[in-house]
């Protein structure tokens, strides 16, 4: 990958939508797509449109030219209100997780810390084999602020999310998939197409019937099976009012 200096007037978080699915992606090449404050505040203003964007059915997150994320730009000097302006970003976080579309992380290269952190916000991870995921808070003395310590031990467990926190150490698509951090590792240069793939089969059913489910699931993450039971009945999103599917989709 080339460092080139990037233009100023350039966004630093861009979107593109096409057939239903927006793609969000994190536009600092040049830092290996480090989050800093401004493509932060870009980053929320999207994910705060998308919220109210009926047109959009799914949501993928991708960082530009071959990295995913590298995490917090550890370069930038702290904020005036630090613990303040870290709430404001856990709560864009917490935003993007609780999107009514799916979320679909699709990683390529380093997703570190911070970038490990953001990718955990969505539903689904993708990757490919030149990914490689690493919590590195330890090595700075620094520790989680954007939720890591909570979504990463509910998606690998407990014993090996604390393996990679107290490690630091990375681990390369193959091995995310293994322990079941990533949903699936394809080899290079396939990754476009396994999420064109799930993008599609995703965006085929009704986007009512998504909505509601992923409701279900988060809402009901560590009730008792009978609360569960009872939340999924009283809370029940009913039928889709027009047994709406995506005019993008096939489904049958």
């Amino acid at each position: 990958m080339t460092d080139e200096p990037q233009a100023a007037s350039e966004p630093l978080v861009t979107r593109l939508d096409a057939d239903g699915t927006a793609t969000l992606t994190l536009n600092r090449p040049e830092k290996r797509n480090a989050i800093n404050r401004a493509l932060f505040r870009e980053f929320r203003e999207h994910v705060a449109q998308l919220s109210e964007d009926e047109s959009v059915g799914l949501v993928v997150l991708r960082g530009a030219r071959g990295n995913f994320s590298a995490g917090h730009d550890l370069k930038e000097p702290s904020h005036a209100d630090a613990l303040g302006w870290l709430r404001q970003e856990l709560l864009t976080l917490e935003l993007l997780s609780s999107l009514r579309q799916p979320v679909i992380a699709a990683v390529e290269g380093i997703c570190y810390t911070g970038g490990l952190e953001l990718a955990l916000a969505a539903d689904i991870i993708l990757c490919d084999e030149t990914a490689r995921f690493a919590d590195t808070h330890g090595k700075w003395g620094l520790v989680p602020g954007w939720g890591l310590s909570q979504r990463l031990p509910r998606r690998i467990g407990q014993a090996k999310a604390l393996e990679m926190m107290l490690t630091s150490a990375p681990y390369y698509g193959l091995s995310a998939a293994a322990m079941g951090l990533v949903n699936e590792c394809v080899p290079p240069g396939e990754l476009d197409g396994k999420v064109a793939e799930l993008a599609a089969a995703i965006l085929a059913n009704s986007w009512h019937s998504n909505a509601a489910n992923k409701r279900l699931i988060y809402e009901t993450d560590g009730m008792r099976v009978a609360d569960g039971l009872n939340h999924e009945l009283m809370r029940n999103a009913g039928f889709d009012p027009a047994n709406r599917r995506s005019n993008f989709g096939k489904g049958s």
